[in-house]
């Protein structure tokens, strides 16, 4: 493994300590100006989610309202009631942005895609970088409010479905992740700079719990007005 992918890794909890979980849940309250251009304000402005550790699926529950939950996977998406009952899908839900600007709005199966892949994504990462067929590269160190941070480019297999498959991590001297940059490709390959910070450690296994996203520059500088979309965790729990 990439020398700087497995300091990352093992600042985090490391590797064995991950694999002894299945699953990772936590409560989220998340605002932005995304939601409402895509139409879907208030959607998930409080909501819990439960995300796959061995393989990729994800779950918010409540999903718009008391009672429904979304349940994605990346070839199929689903709004269920809370008796299980399956109140719309979407197959081959990807292939629905075809066209899509960072102006066009989002139905709610597209808003389950987009929500579950994002969160699968951020809550497994850095681990991912140990799955198969990921390949990692050591870029020129970043300098950014007077630290420097290692970057860390990262190329994703077709097998893994995230924002866009390539995409830069940038880690502090403690091998904590710091900032993370990815295109929306289902948002017209929109740019964007994700910062974390308000590290908790959870049974062994490091989370920042504040997450804040905006626009990214050609580059790569940010642009901080306006707040695309907060992430704020809480109530972690491995399983």
């Amino acid at each position: 493994m990439n020398s700087l992918a497995q300091l990352t890794i093992d600042a985090h909890g490391g590797l064995e300590r991950w694999k002894e979980f299945e699953t990772v849940s936590a409560h989220l309250v998340q605002g932005g100006v995304l939601w409402q251009v895509k139409g879907v304000a208030g959607y998930l402005d409080a909501t819990n989610v439960t995300v796959g550790l061995r393989r990729e699926w994800a779950s918010h529950s409540p999903f718009g309202s008391a009672g429904r939950n979304s349940k994605f996977e990346p070839e199929r998406v689903a709004i269920e009631a809370a008796d299980g009952t399956i109140l719309g899908v979407l197959p081959m839900p990807r292939r629905s942005f075809a066209g899509h600007t960072l102006q066009t709005q989002w139905t709610d199966m597209q808003l389950a895609y987009f929500a579950g892949c994002a969160m699968w994504t951020y809550l497994n990462t850095p681990f991912l970088l140990a799955w198969p067929n990921v390949v990692c590269e050591e870029l020129s160190p970043w300098k950014e409010n007077g630290e420097v941070w290692r970057r860390l480019s990262v190329h994703y297999p077709d097998s893994i479905v995230t924002h866009s498959p390539k995409q830069t991590l940038y880690i502090d001297e403690r091998g904590l992740l710091k900032r993370h940059d990815y295109d929306v490709e289902i948002a017209g390959g929109t740019p964007g700079a994700h910062y974390a910070d308000g590290y908790v450690d959870v049974s062994g296994i490091k989370f920042p719990t504040r997450r804040r996203i905006f626009a990214r520059q050609a580059n790569a500088s940010v642009n901080r007005d306006p707040l695309v979309v907060s992430i704020d965790l809480s109530s972690i729990q491995l399983r």
